[in-house]
């Protein structure tokens, strides 16, 4: 793959070669690759099927847990966000430890390999919240909890520069990753100012369904805002907000 330079960038394709528009730039590449009736067919290219079989399961689960957690993720995510999370899933049906080479799956892999992904590597929760939160799933219940004692915003919040307020989120979810549906309840504080004065104790509890058989999962998320004469303005479009999972049970 080579990087096309020069004023003019060309889309499409002359001869051999196909001239597109990428997230790395404008960039030309040879056609090329194996007939797709032979990857389908031929026997040698069996271990690609069983991984292609398993790449499109994660991308599939990878977009119900997106779906799910749309509330959050509409202002905290990066542009390469939906390929790492694939990516992640990938690991998931990995360790699955029953089902042969091309039919494992997410349900019998390991959904706590989800734990502490971040939505935005932008700004990870991980670098921006340093106050202690506890994280709890009642799978019995279907209480799923977080709980914030009181903290000092200015010094456990590290927020972008013009920050005046900040809000908390927390989403929990059930999964049926094979079924592809989901349940989800969210949580969020009122716009907090950003400032050395302690807040109160913060709970969040977000509850699914009780004694359920699915993946549930947490997420955590923080918005920015900026004060101007009484109005609360998102700060940079949501670049620098935070958003990752912080607990998994799977089954």
């Amino acid at each position: 793959m080579a990087k096309q330079k020069g004023i003019i960038k060309l889309k499409g394709t002359i001869g051999d070669i196909t001239f597109y528009k990428s997230k790395d730039g404008y960039v030309a590449r040879e056609k090329g690759g194996v007939d797709g009736s032979r990857i389908a067919n031929d026997p040698a290219f069996q271990r690609t099927r069983e991984n292609g079989a398993e790449f499109g399961r994660a991308g599939k689960a990878g977009r119900v847990l997106r779906t799910a957690f749309r509330a959050l993720l509409l202002n905290a995510s990066d542009s390469r966000m939906v390929s790492r999370l694939t990516q992640r899933f990938v690991k998931v049906i990995q360790a699955d430890a029953v089902n042969e080479r091309g039919l494992r799956n997410v349900i019998d892999g390991e959904a706590e390999l989800l734990n502490g992904f971040e939505f935005n590597i932008r700004g990870k929760l991980g670098t921006t919240l340093y106050a202690p939160f506890d994280a709890q799933i009642d799978r019995v219940t279907g209480a799923l909890t977080v709980d914030f004692p009181s903290f000092v915003p200015a010094n456990m919040v590290v927020a972008p520069s013009g920050t005046t307020h900040y809000k908390i989120i927390t989403g929990g979810a059930e999964i049926d990753f094979e079924n592809e549906v989901y349940v989800v309840e969210t949580s969020e504080t009122a716009i907090l100012p950003w400032d050395a004065q302690p807040t109160a104790v913060i709970n969040q509890v977000n509850t699914v369904t009780a004694n359920s058989t699915k993946p549930l999962l947490i997420a955590v998320s923080i918005s920015f805002y900026q004060s101007v004469n009484g109005q609360m303005y998102p700060l940079k479009n949501g670049a620098f907000n935070p958003m990752s999972i912080v607990a998994v049970s799977g089954l």
